[in-house]
């Protein structure tokens, strides 16, 4: 497992990396590696701790290699998230993701992936998107279990009242990410 810490206008951003072939689920792509866990925090453990366990690997906290090659998911992870912040925001759903749990969940995390940048949902329009619109709690589950924050775009859904709701990283982050891809960042 591989990871790296950037900083960004929002703080800083770490990015876990790990095999897409330790998984009994379907990766996000065709690599051979994937994104497995990304946030604004420079705590890469306590990304460790949001990725499903059967996707992680056996080594314990703090035990992370820094690849042998500059290139690979992780180098484009990091390129992506630079992308995002110069003004490419669908950057990091070019990536490659890996996340596991059951198949509402995941497939809910497959149509985050589909919000484009400055769309936003409603709980109630992202459960009918994934085609349970009675899976309303269900869809705010998975948007609370994402692991892969940016690159899994979970920012993008509001509460049905339309206010922010919550983020796992802060509300002034979601409302800063919200605002860049309107264009309305300051």
């Amino acid at each position: 497992m591989y990871a790296t810490t950037l900083t960004t206008p929002d703080g800083p951003f770490s990015i876990l990396v790990g095999p897409a072939s330790a998984a009994t689920g379907p990766a996000s792509g065709p690599a051979q590696e994937a994104v497995l866990a990304g946030g604004w925090t420079d705590d890469v453990d306590s990304l460790l701790a949001l990725v499903h366990p059967i996707l992680r690997p056996d080594t314990g906290p703090g035990q992370f290699a820094r690849p042998s090659s500059p290139d690979g998911v992780l180098a484009e992870a990091a390129d992506a998230v630079r992308a995002y912040y110069d003004g490419d925001h669908g950057a990091p759903g070019r990536v490659p993701v890996l996340q596991a749990s059951g198949p509402f969940r995941t497939h809910a995390w497959d149509v985050l992936r589909e919000v484009k940048a400055g769309e936003r949902l409603t709980y109630t329009e992202y459960a009918a998107r994934a085609g349970r619109p009675a899976a309303v709690r269900a869809a705010a589950g998975a948007c609370a279990m994402n692991a892969a924050a940016l690159f899994v775009p979970c920012h993008r859904i509001l509460r049905t009242d339309g206010t922010l709701g919550g983020f796992r990283y802060g509300l002034p982050i979601k409302e800063s990410l919200l605002a860049r891809e309107t264009g309305s960042a300051k």
